[in-house]
């Protein structure tokens, strides 16, 4: 089994479009596929409980079928920062609980695709960041880096914040998100001469996609994770 962080430079710059194309990517390279999100911020009350749009969508587009509670074992109402929600909740983040969630998770999987909250450096309690979770699952990274205007400093800064934790950079996806976006493709070169990272994909602007299209524009990224 194989698995893989994906992260992002900032809040919204499409880890969950990225992670969605990398499972159907895989998927159609004929392997078993599960998901997680192992901490959710902004969910809707159902009657099954707390749900986060995001964590469901990765549920849905595994071959395994998990349930939520494993998929998603820390899910909060506010769309706030993961500790601060916690904080709320009266819990607090426990290393442990998303360890034993993702052993069975990963269990029967080719691969695994966990999905982050926010950007790296994300606190997750008063002891806790999401590196020492990716740290500890002994999982690489993937960084989605939101193609605008800033996109140079957040990714470079990323990317180093990344490697000072001890992690493997595995590469990163560039996704269009400005359609006005000025020098685009300067701006890639840019980051391709400095990330030293792989390019594993480039999404093009657009508000929805179609599973077959995120998947081609992963496949470099599915071929390293599933070799």
């Amino acid at each position: 089994m194989k698995g893989v962080f994906v992260t992002g430079t900032d809040t919204g710059v499409g880890k969950t479009r990225v992670s969605l194309g990398l499972l159907h990517a895989l998927k159609a390279r004929g392997l078993n596929t599960a998901a997680m999100k192992p901490v959710a911020s902004g969910a809707a009350a159902t009657p099954a409980g707390l749900r986060n749009e995001d964590a469901l969508a990765l549920q849905a587009a595994a071959t395994l079928a998990r349930p939520y509670a494993l998929v998603n074992p820390y899910c909060f109402a506010p769309a706030i920062a993961p500790h601060l929600a916690a904080r709320e909740a009266g819990t607090e983040i426990d290393l442990e609980k998303v360890r034993a969630a993702y052993a069975e998770v990963r269990r029967g999987a080719d691969a695994v695709v966990v999905e982050g909250a926010g950007g790296w450096q994300v606190p997750l309690s008063e002891t806790l960041e999401f590196p020492d979770l990716v740290r500890d699952l002994e999982l690489p990274v993937i960084l989605v880096v939101g193609m605008r205007l800033g996109c140079l400093n957040h990714a470079l800064l990323s990317a180093r914040a990344i490697r000072a934790d001890r992690v493997e950079l595995m590469g990163w996806v560039a996704n269009a998100m400005d359609s006005g976006f000025e020098r685009p493709e300067a701006n890639l070169a840019t980051l391709e001469a400095e990330l030293d990272a792989p390019l594993l994909g480039r999404l093009a602007h657009a508000r929805e996609a179609d599973a077959r299209s995120l998947a081609a524009a992963l496949e470099d990224a599915a071929a390293r994770l599933g070799a």
